[in-house]
């Protein structure tokens, strides 16, 4: 399998289940094709809730086809009492908290701007056009905010790395999250707020503030 380095924030899930129902049981049956349907529907989601968990698009690819592979192999077992996407993402979190054990390490991969000049084989140098588009610095302003949350995001503890990443980039429901990770509602909101403000103390931190 191939997972794109497209994220996308915020994937509606809400209206997954009716959908997702009749797949399963065919996916029960032995339909593949049925399996690929699901992957093709969930997969950029599960890879941004990998790659926040992570912190690493690599090892969030990993998780991913982890996911999907134990998905296929135990969906026997999936009760329908749940919508199948939060059996899935929770099927990715134990994944994810899997990888981050067996990574010791992590190497930083800085982006490549896709305005640096191409250098063809005979010396010569392609510059993009100027286009309409928000300029370098302002791109490179924007990576920088967005590294910059990244990192912030996983320095927290798993459990409240999960929540948060859950609650206000998936928008989950505090009872779905609760589902997901096994913990009471109580738990998913406490381990919310203290996320939250360890996010922000961190980024006020990292641009010097007091």
């Amino acid at each position: 399998m191939e997972w794109g380095t497209e994220q996308q924030e915020g994937v509606s899930h809400q209206a997954g289940a009716d959908r997702d129902a009749d797949l399963v049981v065919s996916v029960r049956k032995g339909d593949l094709n049925a399996f690929e349907l699901l992957v093709t529907r969930h997969q950029k989601q599960m890879f941004n809730i990998a790659c926040r968990i992570t912190g690493d698009s690599e090892d969030a690819a990993e998780v991913v086809q982890d996911a999907f592979v134990s998905a296929y192999r135990n969906i026997q077992s999936f009760k329908s009492r749940s919508r199948f996407s939060t059996w899935l993402v929770a099927i990715t979190i134990n994944c994810a908290r899997n990888r981050l054990k067996q990574s010791r390490s992590r190497m930083s991969r800085e982006p490549v701007s896709l305005d640096d000049p191409v250098h063809t084989g005979d010396g010569k140098i392609i510059v993009d056009p100027p286009s309409r588009e928000p300029s370098v610095l302002d791109r490179i302003e924007q990576m920088d905010i967005r590294r910059a949350v990244q990192d912030c995001i996983s320095r927290l503890e798993p459990g409240f790395r999960e929540v948060l990443v859950l609650r206000d980039l998936q928008d989950f429901s505090y009872e779905e999250i609760g589902k997901i990770l096994n913990v009471r509602e109580g738990t998913v909101k406490s381990r919310l707020f203290r996320a939250r403000e360890s996010v922000r103390e961190c980024l006020k931190r990292s641009r010097g503030e007091r």
